[in-house]
């Protein structure tokens, strides 16, 4: 009786994903070396491919490889996410019960997400299950107990998918994957998990009572599956055998519960039950017969049953006389479901291993750079304010002229101080450096501002592309819409136009700032032009001594130490590691999230707790100092003889000394714009090419819609022709006049022309006009001689006339066949040919010629060719002008 069924497997198409996913973590995770995933990503295509490949092989190596597959695609879920708007790969696959037709076409679904492509392999996984079970010796143990294994575990795979498909793919789906097809397919692998633990019980001859409560379940299981097989949205998608098969073994079952309990009741020596139960089990085998038909056969365990009920019915009559019970009256059978969904193994595979186990979840990549993006403001912060008070301290001590002040006694040198900063300058490249960075700013700039209009100008276009067509089309243009799906990618262009217009305001400030600067910068770069271009002045040796001097060198002194423990400070700021990976891991295996910002929050504290302490002191010690040498330099003034000399050179080593720190500051943030545009052009090529990928994929996705609804609506069934009113009715025709009635002389046997037939099959008809000419008697003559009449219904009887029932002296003219070769004239070559005549087609555009009284087919007798008045045939070659009596045909 085992006839299990195999559900089939859906059809996939191949797709190139090592692209987009090279692309993808190229783009988020520009930590990693791309060359390290080369490797996995050719095995990952591999591993697609072998699991295309093998789903035909219905074996368990098959099922290893699907399971392998399957363990990957969950393992990158969180790593490498698959969707329309990530990663966009087009997955498609088509209906695992598509009745394909030549119009009709293909039942496919093509989606980019990788839960559709998950849903697909699991429906495929389940369905080669089905079938690895049904290939099974179900007359072994072995067998037996695999078969259960596959049906349970297909069962749970089913349970899975009807309960998360809609929220896995909630843009729809074949109809193999609704949740009504997924229900109804779990319940048929359950019943036939069920099935082979009553096949294995009954091998192993298990106590009657255990089989019996066995096959009840097991009938109970077929009955729900038959009920749910037959749901009016889904019976149309069976197999034409499913519903049969299923009916017919509920009904077996139920009567293999019956058989057995009756023989339960044997061993109880309840003889009338055991009766009424064998005749209630031969009904129902019965029954399973009739609605199994062919399909499976029943005919052991229906001998089976028949044998029991003779016997028990012989010993009953002759031996025990026990009353046999009403159906009514029997106690029901009890139940024994041992069949269980097995729920998903995770992994489903023994020995996976992840191809991409390098890289770490994407949300915990996003939480390393939310981490990353606060550590870098912490360390801004610091080292800005570092920055910022050295510049406080520089611009005041530069409008205080010092400390050149203090060391240009001599009123023609240059102080060491300022040489020594001329030095650093010249070293450092001097103007040319400057002005050569300042150069490359504005193309930088422009080449940044026109890949990211390049993006946004293909993103505009598809949008536009879009919206045009689900204008055109309405609601079946069912894909998402581009303004909702570029969300996140138009913030990010929009983010990178803050950036850009940021970068200009900056880019202003520093110009503003070199042209300021600029003459200072020229004199520091040729330190050999220094010397003449300050004034002399007369000396202040006096002073050279005093204390104030004094006082002032040791401020100038703390100030250099400031300098010196600041940059030790940003040095070690810099330098500090926050490695965050193994904590927000930890977080996410054992929360299944991660609170980045209370993580993130008591680290930076812990790491950058104690130099935020030191920048602090620092800004106050420098705040007490420049209130002191701001107090003695005035006394360093007061004391200081003044001239105009004097008072030009202090201006221009003012001048300088600015314009050495103008240098610094210049120097450092054009090198630093001039790294964050290039920084900033990889991104945006990532960016572009992001785009170009999305923008593409959408283009092969709206091509695929367009074909389908080309197709859609090219198959599509038109109403019906409305009926005609009744005035449009077609009229009967007039009824036939009688045929006429011969007179006496036309009886007689008619009498032959003058001249004997050509040897053609075809003689012209005679030239004239088509008038009908006078009713004429056949004239005897010789028998050789056959008459043909000039007019239709002369001669013979009429149509639907009986024929002459005299026989006729002359022998009958028998037209030869038609010629066998091809005939361009003859219209009516390849149609059945009847006693020499074509059969009566009528052709478009021939012209109609009105009838005169002629019959609508060849009479008997009638010779193979057109009679004037008769039905005219189109000729089988052109004809001679004048050979009719008629318009002419325009042969050509």
């Amino acid at each position: 009786m085992a006839n299990f069924i195999a559900v089939p497997m859906k059809k996939c198409w191949e797709v190139e994903m090592a692209g987009p996913l090279r692309g993808f973590i190229q783009t988020t995770y520009p930590d990693y070396n791309i060359e390290d995933f080369n490797q996995a990503l050719k095995d990952f295509d591999r591993l697609r491919s072998q699991m295309i490949s093998k789903s035909m092989d219905r074996h368990e190596s098959a099922l290893d490889v699907l399971y392998r597959y399957h363990d990957q695609l969950v393992a990158i879920e969180a790593k490498l996410p698959i969707a329309e708007n990530q990663i966009r790969i087009n997955f498609k696959w088509q209906d695992a019960f598509d009745k394909e037709t030549f119009f009709g076409g293909k039942n496919t679904l093509s989606i980019s997400s990788a839960a559709y492509e998950k849903v697909c392999l699991l429906f495929n996984i389940a369905a080669l299950q089905s079938q690895i079970g049904q290939l099974q010796n179900h007359e072994s143990d072995e067998g037996l107990k695999m078969s259960a294994k596959m049906y349970q575990q297909a069962a749970g795979i089913y349970t899975y998918l009807s309960e998360s498909v809609m929220s896995l793919v909630p843009q729809g789906t074949t109809p193999d994957l609704t949740t009504d097809t997924l229900t109804a397919l779990q319940l048929l692998m359950l019943a036939h998990a069920q099935e082979s633990y009553c096949l294995k019980a009954i091998a192993d001859k298990m106590k009657d009572a255990v089989t019996a409560k066995l096959c009840n379940q097991c009938s109970d299981l077929y009955a729900e599956a038959m009920r749910q097989l037959q749901m009016y949205s889904i019976r149309e998608l069976w197999p034409p055998n499913w519903i049969s098969v299923t009916a017919g073994k509920q009904a077996a079952y139920h009567a293999m519960a019956e058989y057995h309990q009756a023989m339960v009741c044997q061993q109880n020596h309840a003889y009338g039950e055991e009766i009424a139960r064998l005749q209630h089990a031969k009904e129902l085998m019965q029954a399973a017969v009739t609605r199994g038909g062919k399909e499976v056969n029943f005919s052991e365990k229906m001998a089976k049953i028949q044998r029991a009920l003779d016997s028990a019915e012989k010993d009953n009559n002759f031996i025990y006389h026990d009353k046999i019970p009403s159906r009514g009256n029997l106690d029901p059978i009890g139940k024994a479901p041992v069949a269980k969904a097995i729920p998903i193994a995770s992994p489903m595979g023994s020995d996976f291993k992840d191809l991409f186990e390098k890289l770490v979840p994407l949300n915990v990549h996003q939480a390393l750079m939310t981490h990353e993006n606060k550590k870098e403001q912490v360390v801004q912060m610091a080292v800005g304010k570092l920055r910022e008070q050295t510049q406080l301290m520089n611009s005041v001590l530069a409008s205080l002229n010092l400390p050149a002040s203090i060391e240009d006694f001599s009123g023609s040198d240059v102080p060491p101080s300022l040489m020594e900063k001329a030095q650093k300058v010249q070293s450092e490249g001097g103007i040319n450096h400057i002005a050569q960075l300042m150069q490359d700013l504005p193309e930088s700039l422009a080449r940044n501002r026109e890949i990211l209009g390049e993006a946004i100008k293909l993103l505009d276009e598809e949008q536009a592309s879009d919206d045009q067509l689900r204008q055109q089309f309405k609601e079946r243009w069912t894909r998402t819409p581009s303004i909702k799906l570029t969300e996140p990618i138009r913030a990010e262009a929009a983010k990178y136009q803050g950036i850009l217009d940021n970068a200009i305001k900056a880019d202003g400030i520093v110009k503003a700032k070199y042209s300021e600067n600029e003459r200072a910068i020229k004199l520091l770069s040729n330190p050999g032009e220094l010397k003449s271009a300050l004034p002399s002045a007369s000396p202040a040796a006096a002073l050279k001594d005093s204390p104030t001097v004094k006082e002032l060198r040791t401020l100038m002194q703390q100030v250099e130490a400031i300098k010196a423990e600041r940059d030790a400070i940003e040095m070690e700021i810099k330098e500090q590691k926050c490695d965050m990976t193994s904590k927000f891991m930890a977080a996410l295996a054992q929360d299944g999230a991660i609170n980045e910002e209370s993580l993130s929050a008591a680290e930076l504290d812990r790491i950058y707790g104690p130099l935020q302490q030191q920048v602090q002191e620092s800004c106050e010690r420098q705040e007490s100092i420049m209130i002191n040498v701001e107090r003695v330099n005035m006394d360093f003034c007061r004391q200081r003889d003044s001239n105009q000399s004097a008072a030009e050179r202090e201006k221009i080593l003012k001048e300088l000394q600015s314009g050495y720190d103008a240098f610094r500051e210049l120097k450092g943030n054009l090198e630093e714009g001039t790294k964050f545009y290039n920084d900033l052009t990889q991104l945006l090529v990532k960016f572009q090419n992001k785009v170009t990928d999305f923008c593409f994929a959408r283009k092969t996705e709206k091509e695929d819609m367009m074909k389908d609804l080309q197709s859609s609506i090219a198959n599509q069934k038109t109403a019906p022709t409305p009926a005609a009113p009744s005035y449009q009715q077609p009229r009967a025709p007039p009824a036939r006049p009688p045929p006429p009635t011969l007179p006496a002389t036309a009886q007689a046997p008619p009498s032959a022309p003058t001249q004997a037939p050509p040897s053609s099959s075809y003689s012209a008809p005679p030239q004239g006009p088509p008038t009908s000419a006078p009713s004429q008697a056949p004239s005897s003559g010789p028998p050789s001689q056959l008459p043909y009449p000039s007019q239709p219904g002369s001669q013979g009887p009429a149509y639907g006339a009986a024929p002459y029932s005299q026989p006729s002296p002359y022998p009958q003219y028998t037209p030869m066949p038609m010629p066998g070769g091809y005939n361009p004239y003859n219209p009516y070559m390849g149609h059945q040919q009847q006693g020499g005549y074509p059969q009566q087609y009528p052709q478009q555009g021939a012209p109609q010629y009105p009838q005169q009284g002629a019959p609508a087919y060849p009479q008997q007798g009638a010779p193979p060719y057109p009679q004037q008045g008769g039905p005219q045939y189109p000729p089988q070659y052109p004809p001679q002008q004048g050979e009719y009596p008629y318009p002419q045909q325009q042969w050509r």
